[in-house]
């Protein structure tokens, strides 16, 4: 387990190379935009319930609906057989599965070569993470005067694999300066209509290691919605004075936090310690604060292990797991029971930490299904939720609990019959929708 957190999804096809393509359906008669805010969406596949054998879910019951969206909202819902006739502007899903349009919230746009021709990272047998920070203050600079169109092809492809919200890390350190993200900004701005982004300010090359605390405060005031840290013991070498010099930053803008940790010794399990006790001590930064990786905890076990997550639990922790596949297996099930929010990201598409990363989050939870053994149909379906940011069609005793009327319009259609044969078997994503807005795929006019 990694910096680059490389994604190892066994049978799972690596997307990431070369130029992105652009979705389209021009050649099928389809549209890819709609320019009403204001339509229906006819024949949608919902989830009504499940079907059981004694007390085992063994099936999933669906039923086919018509959906009006007015601006990026969803205001009316009803069955086919129930339809009426209407004026709007109407598309034909053609029984397509309506899902949660789904989440990233761990990906760095901001230095990927993703977009550019294809290019493997070096070797990183027998590399430090001091040595890849080495080896990216060389590549940063050639990074930069292609980040912007770089970016953009990544929002397309994240697009068209059911993602239109995400979280994106963008470096501050001394060999970019604040150009990383004035450039993720410009790119972010192009698609403030389709693509929604929180950003982390993040001191790549070390808070203290590199020096920039006064460049992280001045990226506070830029629009950024996270103060980020890099193993304070591996990396700046002073494990508090490095949390301390990250949680002041944050309690002096008000902003959150979302550290990269990827320290799995016993400076790890410390880190994740104080951490709690630094947010016991400042109730204002409860709910706020996001460990990505947090490696240590999959070397923790039994008691200790109980403790740290009823920790992370009690000061509202969220944890960022990309699912690695290693020698530890992250206690993820165990921070979900408990009451602590898991979320998956890509990480890297391709960049020079990893070439494996193909922007679906789907795959995430068909990872996670296989990782933790959810191969049933009701293990599946809870899958789902790593992906969607805990939205789910039907609560655990099966009831319809999305969409609901006046749920925002955030949503893709698949081909499949249920969420649990969409986590197995990842299909395609044959349309997706921003606040509203067809972002990705096409459409048949109704």
């Amino acid at each position: 387990m990694t910096a680059g957190s490389a994604l190892l999804a066994s049978g799972m096809a690596a997307a990431a190379t070369g130029s992105p393509a652009t979705p389209t359906c021009e050649d099928k008669g389809e549209v890819n935009a709609i320019s009403s805010p204001h339509y229906r969406l006819q024949n949608v596949r919902l989830e009504e319930g499940f079907e059981y054998e004694g007390d085992s879910v063994i099936a999933t019951r669906t039923g086919l609906y018509d959906l009006e969206v007015n601006n990026g909202a969803l205001v009316a819902i009803q069955p086919v057989k129930d339809r009426t006739a209407s004026a709007l502007p109407a598309f034909d899903a053609g029984g397509l599965l309506l899902l949660p349009a789904t989440r990233d919230m761990h990906i760095h746009l901001d230095k990927t070569f993703y977009g550019g021709p294809w290019q493997a990272p070096r070797p990183r047998k027998g590399k430090t993470i001091m040595d890849m920070i080495a080896r990216e203050q060389t590549i940063i600079p050639r990074l930069l005067p292609h980040s912007v169109e770089h970016a953009e092809a990544i929002i397309r492809l994240l697009q068209a694999k059911g993602t239109t919200v995400a979280r994106s890390h963008c470096n501050i350190d001394p060999v970019s300066g604040l150009k990383s993200l004035e450039h993720l900004q410009i790119a972010l701005q192009k698609h403030q209509q389709d693509f929604s982004c929180e950003i982390v300010a993040f001191p790549q090359h070390g808070l203290l290691h590199s020096k920039v605390d006064s460049l992280m405060r001045e990226a506070m005031q830029m629009g950024v919605q996270f103060v980020g840290g890099l193993d304070p013991t591996n990396v700046d070498g002073a494990m508090e004075k490095s949390l301390d010099a990250m949680f002041s930053i944050a309690l002096d803008t008000q902003k959150g936090v979302d550290i990269h940790l990827h320290e799995t010794t016993p400076a790890g399990i410390a880190a994740i310690k104080y951490m709690i006790r630094t947010v016991e001590q400042n109730p204002q930064l409860r709910g706020k604060v996001t460990l990505s990786h947090a490696f240590a905890l999959s070397v923790m076990a039994d008691e200790e292990l109980d403790e740290v997550i009823e920790g992370l639990a009690k000061q509202q922790f969220s944890v960022a797991s990309t699912v690695p596949i290693g020698k530890g297996v992250m206690p993820l099930p165990q921070l979900t029971e408990k009451g602590v929010r898991v979320m998956t990201g890509t990480d890297s598409v391709i960049d020079h930490w990893s070439p494996f990363g193909t922007g679906s989050m789907l795959e995430k939870a068909n990872l996670y299904a296989q990782l933790y053994g959810n191969s049933d149909e009701f293990g599946l379906t809870r899958s789902l939720a790593i992906a969607t940011g805990n939205i789910l069609p039907l609560d655990a005793s099966g009831k319809r609990q999305w969409p609901k009327v006046n749920d925002p319009a955030e949503m893709i259609l698949v081909a499949a019959s249920c969420s649990a044969e969409a986590v197995a078997r990842v299909p395609e994503v044959q349309a997706g929708f921003h606040q509203g807005r067809l972002v990705a795929g096409g459409l048949k006019k109704a």
